[in-house]
């Protein structure tokens, strides 16, 4: 009896210990309030992809410097840039950029 008790105990502290693991098949929507939020975002996935904010938008990379993402972004020196950001992406290693146009 002794040791069907031990048994029930230590099966049931084992099942208490593990990680809950919550899985999810919703898309999750991120929100981006700024073009260095915008920016982060793409360091993240690694890919250009515009975010389609309702603003003109450039979007750049490079592996020399922030600066060459920000000179590779579309309308880079043709129009009025009103907010940049740039980040870091250690999967592709490079910076990316993005700026938002008047």
């Amino acid at each position: 009896m002794r040791f069907l008790l031990l048994l029930v105990v230590l099966f049931a502290s084992a099942a208490v210990a593990q990680d809950t693991v919550i899985v999810s098949r919703r898309p999750v929507t991120v929100v981006q309030s700024s073009a260095q939020d915008a920016a982060i975002v793409l360091a993240r996935r690694g890919a250009l992809v515009h975010t389609g904010c309702g603003q003109t938008e450039g979007i750049g990379f490079s592996t020399v410097s922030s600066d060459a993402a920000k000179r590779s972004c579309c309308y880079w020196g043709k129009r009025e840039a009103v907010d940049i950001g740039v980040a870091w992406s250690p999967i592709r290693r490079g910076w990316f950029a993005v700026v938002r146009y008047r």
